[in-house]
């Protein structure tokens, strides 16, 4: 079965094509700046083989026409019609409390996601536009929605609620949602597969780490708590975004500048975080090249994202009543062995022995980092959310075809 998994962000478009049947990537690749000046598609063949075309793309329906073209085409594509594309997967990024699972796409299930725009309204909107685009392209292809959200529904309610009026919950759903949930699924099964574990029976804590982070706790296979919340804002330092404040503090700071709701989000979604402390860049790399040169803003930032997380992995391992794996993952999870040396750093009392021949020079490759015969397995896993969507489509519509 070939499943196209689409990703769609408010100026990009996100692709990969997988023939499912050995898990193959026939192409993939990214179209970017739409709507903008000098846009175009990068498109990588199976052979490794990128092309570059530059065009006026103008919305994300030109854009998905780009990507159909470029892959049925006779020159550069991998399939010789668009027949050949099986289903399409597309991520999602809320599913609100309505949506546990993956689900097919119908005119209903569309209106509910319209409903959820207000949940995300950074991330939705696009995602839709990729949804309405293919069914106008390719109307007779099934597509599937594979949401964000869906891992942390089994967050039990004392974790996900907050301490506000009940009612306030209930009238507008303000309550921790969690996201990244693709990702903490596939590394936490990925993890359990390499070392020969039970995920039913393992208690992990994936850390996926990029210019958007979060920390997961999954416990028997389920998640059971998240540091995202009712927005990607809260949780761990990231690269534009705050992570952890006290409320106090965010409406002391409107009051003082004299910005409204609107410019508070944006300070604190897109010029907080690494970028905020250091004044140089989101750029964990970028950061980490100027503290080598005594940059001392680098060098508390880097302190300070470090310091974060490795709270989080003790609060967490509190709450499941002890730690068997910890997993990183995303783009510093990766590739930084500072990061993870710093984040393990004293932690041994958990039974988090982190091996540093082990752990230095890593770049996005599965391995085991922790010492021989510690009793929490360290793993760097690079994560695949793109093969998670693709998996879960297959699924859903197999099922499908079955009845």
């Amino acid at each position: 079965m070939k499943i196209l998994v689409i990703n769609c962000g408010s100026s990009s478009i996100k692709y990969q094509l997988y023939a499912l049947d050995n898990k193959h990537i026939l192409a993939k690749g990214v179209v970017e700046k739409i709507g903008m000046k000098g846009s175009f598609l990068k498109h990588e063949k199976e052979t490794g083989q990128k092309v570059l075309f530059e065009g006026e793309i103008l919305d994300h329906k030109i854009g998905i026409e780009y990507i159909l073209g470029v892959l049925s085409s006779v020159k550069h594509g991998c399939i010789s019609s668009l027949d050949e594309i099986n289903a399409v997967g597309h991520r999602v990024v809320h599913g609100g409390e309505k949506f546990s699972e993956s689900v097919l796409i119908t005119d209903d299930i569309m209106e509910s996601l319209l409903k959820f725009i207000e949940l995300a309204p950074l991330h939705n909107p696009p995602n839709l536009k990729g949804i309405y685009a293919l069914q106008l392209l390719i109307p007779d292809v099934p597509q599937v929605a594979v949401f964000d959200t869906a891992f942390h529904h089994t967050i039990p309610k004392h974790a996900f609620m907050y301490a506000i009026p009940y009612a306030l919950y209930k009238k507008y759903g303000i309550r921790r949602y969690g996201f990244h949930g693709t990702s903490h699924k596939y590394v936490s099964n990925r993890a359990c597969e390499i070392l020969g574990l039970d995920p039913l029976k393992t208690k992990i804590i994936s850390c996926h780490l990029g210019n958007g982070a979060s920390a997961c706790a999954i416990k028997n296979g389920q998640s059971i708590d998240t540091s995202m919340g009712f927005t990607p804002v809260e949780g761990l330092i990231m690269g534009t975004r705050s992570g952890d404040i006290d409320m106090g503090a965010v409406a002391y700071i409107m009051d003082k500048e004299k910005i409204g709701t609107k410019s508070a989000s944006t300070l604190f979604n897109k010029h907080s975080g690494l970028l905020g402390i250091t004044g140089i860049s989101s750029d964990s790399r970028e950061i980490r090249d100027a503290a080598e040169k005594g940059d001392e803003r680098a060098i508390l930032a880097l302190k300070m994202f470090d310091y974060r997380i490795k709270k989080y992995i003790g609060s967490y391992a509190a709450a499941m009543g002890g730690l068997d794996l910890l997993v990183f993952t995303g783009g510093i999870g990766e590739n930084s062995d500072a990061t993870r040396y710093g984040v393990c750093e004293d932690l041994e009392f958990l039974g988090i022995e982190l091996d540093q021949d082990l752990n230095k020079g890593i770049k996005m490759e599965e391995r085991i980092i922790s010492k021989a015969g510690a009793k929490v397995k360290i793993m760097v896993v690079p994560t695949n959310e793109e093969l998670m969507i693709a998996v879960d489509t297959q699924n859903i519509v197999n099922k499908i075809t079955k009845n």
